[in-house]
């Protein structure tokens, strides 16, 4: 049976990004572009014409800025899943991003496979965070992890939860720890329960702020 057809629409004001993502939609079957757009203005347009399923937006955007026209998508599209473009890693504005409801955040020099792998993420209802991103942030931050913030989780769901910091997957994570995909679902319910959080990006930055990989370190030694 013939997989449904993801519907994306791209908005950035560089050609030479525009070919680029354009090429590497054109090899995949089941994604196709459904608009292009320069300036915030053409955004709004482009999305009432074609209703993606997603979108790839440049946080830089002319006329209308990536981080305001996320507001507005998300007021009067809230069934488009969108996936912020950057070339900076900027902490304030992904963080503005996601709490305005970005579904993805990736950087533009990302491999091809990341931004189909972001793509069908969204699509499917999950949060995306660039595994490069995740990187440089760990390198920004450098606070010890709170008292006992991660007490409450067991060891399997801190195992779970550190792979979800690192931009593992669902099945990466199922695969990693000889678990079915289904019990790892049920495995990041009861975490997001407990760290009072919506998704696996605020899970992701909650890890990072607190050190989850020196606590796991500390606390089960480097088992894994």
């Amino acid at each position: 049976m013939k997989k449904k057809e993801i519907r994306v629409s791209i908005a950035d004001d560089h050609d030479l990004i525009l070919q680029g993502l354009r090429r590497i939609i054109s090899m995949e079957d089941d994604i196709a572009i459904y608009g292009e757009a320069k300036n915030g203005e053409e955004v709004m347009v482009m999305l009432k014409r074609y209703q993606p399923d997603v979108l790839l937006l440049d946080v830089n955007m002319p006329v209308i800025d990536g981080i305001t026209l996320l507001q507005k998508i998300k007021q009067q599209y809230e069934n488009v899943k969108v996936i912020m473009l950057t070339i900076e890693n900027d902490r304030l504005t992904i963080n503005k991003a996601i709490n305005i409801g970005a579904d993805g955040y990736v950087l533009k020099d990302s491999a091809g496979t990341q931004i189909v792998s972001a793509i069908r993420t969204v699509y499917n209802g999950e949060k995306y965070i660039d595994k490069a991103l995740i990187s440089l942030l760990f390198s920004e931050i450098k606070n010890k992890n709170a008292e006992g913030v991660f007490d409450c989780l067991s060891q399997r769901e801190i195992e779970i939860l550190l792979n979800i910091s690192r931009g593992l997957s669902n099945k990466e994570i199922a695969d990693a720890l000889y678990i079915s995909e289904k019990t790892v679902k049920n495995y990041i319910t009861n975490i997001f329960r407990k760290l009072n959080v919506s998704h696996r990006v605020q899970a992701t930055i909650f890890s990072i702020e607190n050190n989850i990989e020196d606590y796991y370190k500390s606390k089960f030694g480097n088992k894994e």
